[in-house]
């Protein structure tokens, strides 16, 4: 357990019902940090916090949707609430559109993936930022999401794919915006972690050429490792960006 003083250190975890965000919220509870669970299924939270056994006393689950503003606002009221000052938010919430041609795709599909992957973000970062730019001792950190998406796409995939590519953009502006309050961000790239997301890769996955591919995963605990670690670190020290992948993935391959 690492020693975070005579305070104990809170987390934000978005999506904490299933695959990376759990992981990532145990390993932090396990820890010794206090951690607050969101997303839209009360039963997947509720699964989290029965998983985390006696750390649960620590543990806040909040139904909420990062598409919706005021639920946004809402989350971040209870969470100060709750432990009175915020030092850690991982944006781990995200999703994708059907893997259709793209000149297929509806607006609606579109702007959902928009909605979630980067607007949610956004406006979770802002609330964020304005608590840990007010509490004492003041500062925080910030962990996004990007996924290998933010680096080059899949076949069919130009919602999620620009919505990661902007979320780099994101880590980077919050990182410079937050500097002068001791808030800092880093983005984690994960590729082929073994969650409920990556459960047909086995089956196969399209490649660039057309063809069907299974591809390999890997243990999401070592996701939640690097999200440990991210978040461990001192206010003057930052990894902006990490990628965790399956070695053999056919990352260095596509493009």
């Amino acid at each position: 357990m690492a020693d975070h003083g005579e305070q104990t250190k809170v987390a934000l975890i978005t999506g904490g019902g299933s695959g990376v965000g759990r992981a990532s919220a145990l390993a932090l509870l396990r820890d010794g940090w206090s951690v607050a669970i969101s997303g839209r299924r009360a039963e997947r939270l509720e699964e989290t916090l029965s998983l985390a056994g006696g750390d649960a006393a620590r543990a806040l689950a909040v139904v909420s949707d990062v598409t919706e503003p005021e639920s946004i606002a809402s989350l971040f009221r209870q969470v100060l609430e709750r432990f009175g000052r915020l030092d850690m938010l991982f944006n781990n919430a995200g999703g994708g559109s059907p893997a259709i041609p793209l000149e297929e795709l509806t607006l609606a599909q579109w702007q959902g993936v928009v909605d979630l992957n980067l607007t949610g973000p956004f406006l979770c970062t802002q609330e964020a930022l304005r608590i840990m730019k007010t509490q004492d001792p003041q500062g925080g950190r910030i962990i996004n999401n990007g996924s290998i998406s933010a680096d080059r796409p899949r076949p069919n995939s130009a919602p999620y794919t620009s919505t990661k590519h902007a979320l780099t953009g994101l880590t980077k502006s919050t990182i410079l915006d937050g500097r002068a309050f001791n808030i800092t961000a880093g983005q984690i790239d994960i590729g082929n972690a073994e969650t409920p997301m990556t459960a047909a890769m086995g089956r196969g996955v399209p490649q660039p050429n057309g063809e069907r591919r299974p591809e390999p995963t890997f243990d999401v605990e070592h996701v939640a490792d690097a999200v440990l670690y991210m978040s461990n670190l001192p206010l003057d020290a930052n990894v902006p960006f990490i990628t965790v992948m399956a070695t053999t993935m056919p990352l260095y391959g596509r493009g």
